[in-house]
């Protein structure tokens, strides 16, 4: 009834699932992460705990298939299940157990596990092992998103779509640095799941993401923010020329309205990405 794919990126250890499914809110059942430990994905009369006591399996210090062999002997319904497993450092390993639904297999390689069951065939599989090599160097959301999105592209779950979802975890990578959790997005009931995971990743990239570059405002645009800001009640005048603790005060209450927190620079300095939504959001 899945397919999903569990995977790490080598340089930053970053680990994620990304997963989709004709059943309601996948995203609930199947995606689980830790850093620094693995992640799995567990499928096909799913088998919940898999993903809890994987990790924490993971964190005692077994290896991908010593879990895998692990869940074998201890479920007595493992014929049915399917998962996905892989370590922190890289080790990987794919299930499919003899009772799961035509077509069902798997792939692993180094920092990568792809499963699925009722699928329309080994190209679903074969078309997701493509898109992972094809988004070698792109973050790790995008990379699993562009394979679970070839897959849907070769015919993935043969009775349709319902949803998808995507769970990322990083050393930092939360929001505010605060935490470890990352990307965590669901579609759990969309005609185009995969598409509207899509969809959802773009608006956390813009509000979440953070500044790779900044720039300095010339006098044009200091006297479009001013206007700006005074025009949606952030200040009722602002003093042209340099900046000023008031004028960053403004702009910070606008950041802060608009969720971009995460792309404020201070000192007058700004992130392109965020000024360019404001200027869409807001006009010229």
């Amino acid at each position: 009834m899945t397919f999903s794919i569990v995977g790490r990126d080598p340089a930053t250890g970053d680990l994620g699932v990304a997963v989709a499914s004709k059943f309601l809110a996948v995203g609930a059942l199947v995606p689980f992460a830790r850093s620094g430990v693995g992640a799995v994905a567990t499928q096909s009369y799913v088998n919940p705990n898999f993903g809890p006591d994987g990790l924490r399996l993971l964190a005692e210090g077994l290896g991908p298939e010593e879990v895998a062999a692990r869940f074998q002997a201890e479920d007595a319904d493992i014929a049915q299940r399917q998962f996905g497993i892989v370590g922190a450092d890289g080790r990987s390993v794919t299930y499919s157990g003899a009772g799961c639904h035509a077509w069902a297999g798997g792939f692993t390689g180094t920092d990568v596990a792809i499963q699925g069951n009722i699928l329309v065939g080994p190209e679903v599989v074969d078309a997701m092992v493509a898109g992972w090599e094809a988004g070698a160097g792109q973050p790790l959301p995008r990379r699993l998103l562009g394979a679970l999105r070839a897959g849907d592209a070769a015919g993935g779950d043969r009775r349709g779509r319902q949803s998808a979802a995507l769970l990322c975890v990083g050393p930092g990578r939360g929001y505010g640095g605060l935490t470890d959790d990352w990307v965590n997005l669901r579609a759990d009931d969309h005609p185009d799941p995969c598409a509207e995971l899509e969809r959802l990743l773009g608006i956390y990239d813009l509000l979440f993401g953070r500044p790779e570059t900044t720039v300095e405002l010339d006098e044009d645009g200091r006297r479009w923010l001013r206007a700006l800001l005074i025009r949606q009640d952030y200040a009722s005048s602002l003093p042209g020329g340099e900046w000023d603790p008031d004028t960053e005060a403004a702009v910070w209450a606008l950041f802060g309205t608009e969720n971009l927190e995460e792309r404020w620079v201070p000192g007058g300095r700004f992130d392109p990405v965020a000024l360019e939504y404001l200027r869409e959001r807001f006009g010229e």
